[in-house]
């Protein structure tokens, strides 16, 4: 893979990630079922990547690794049910953009796990990421979809980030790869008895949906980030993956006819460009780091 079509897989596999609050919208089930088909697809196209074209060999899992994979798997679980209940709440933008919160809670967070002095480009950071949250609830509401919506895509957030800070514990181990299948295989075997009972009513169209979830917004993008992180680096991978929320706001926007407000624009654009500088303020980070935390959007 030449740098040229690295960068182009970065991209593609960043707009598939932008893609999966669109299918989540599309397919008319729980947000339970869609997260247990999404891990099950997910298995089976990270099943398929890892034996026919991942490089890395498979580590023997101690029980340290076991522990952390539970817990992260868990931790994705929660991250996706919420961010997909924000979904079907409040729409694709407030549910991506709420998201988008997350490096200031990584901030937050690595600052009191790891005690690490908080730096002033830092404080800036998570400003940012509060005042875009602000601006994109239209009126704090308790009893408004958007507000709820909203509270719910921040938990997905949070949820985000502590399964970030969980990975990066496992990354210097683990293929990012293998990480990802052990923990969709957590996620699946979690939702699978609130799924179970209503897997039947499931439409075939909806099926699909979720498929395509499951497949490309998680199976092939992840791979897709994995192989192009061979000849790129890890600060142009964490920017290019910025731009995740502004492709499934895009697409929601032709799709679903979610006109976003000029005030909403703007509250998006501070979240989006706190997105930005988290990425260059973590640029040292390994590649593991970032194909690690690719996954779990």
């Amino acid at each position: 893979m030449t740098p040229r079509t690295a960068l182009g897989a970065l991209h593609i596999g960043a707009l598939m990630f932008g893609l999966t609050g669109v299918f989540g919208k599309l397919a008319a089930a729980s947000p339970a079922i869609i997260v247990f088909g999404r891990a099950a697809f997910a298995v089976l196209a990270l099943a398929f990547f890892a034996r026919f074209a991942s490089q890395s060999r498979w580590q023997r899992l101690e029980a340290v690794d076991v522990r952390r994979l539970l817990l992260s798997g868990l931790l994705l679980a929660g991250h996706w049910v919420s961010f997909f209940i924000s979904v079907k709440v409040a729409g694709v933008a407030i549910a991506t953009l709420g998201f988008a919160s997350f490096p200031a809670f990584t901030v937050i967070l690595e600052g009191l796990i790891f005690r690490e002095r908080i730096r002033a480009n830092e404080i800036l950071l998570v400003a940012l990421v509060s005042v875009g949250l602000v601006l994109v609830t239209p009126a704090f509401d308790l009893g408004s979809g958007a507000t709820t919506g909203l509270l719910w895509s921040i938990a997905s957030g949070l949820l985000f980030s502590l399964l970030s800070l969980t990975n990066r514990a496992s990354s210097a181990r683990i293929p990012p790869v293998q990480a990802a299948l052990c923990q969709n295989v957590v996620v699946g075997l979690c939702l699978l008895p609130a799924a179970a009972p209503h897997l039947s009513e499931v439409r075939a169209i909806d099926w699909l949906w979720i498929g395509l979830l499951g497949v490309f917004c998680t199976g092939v993008a992840h791979s897709l980030f994995v192989a192009s992180l061979a000849v790129i680096k890890a600060r142009t991978a964490a920017v290019v993956f910025a731009l995740e929320p502004v492709y499934g706001i895009t697409i929601a926007w032709l799709l679903f006819d979610e006109n976003p407000t000029l005030r909403m624009l703007l509250g998006g654009a501070l979240i989006i460009v706190a997105i930005v500088v988290s990425s260059r303020l973590s640029s040292g980070a390994s590649k593991k780091t970032v194909a690690a935390e690719a996954v779990s959007h």
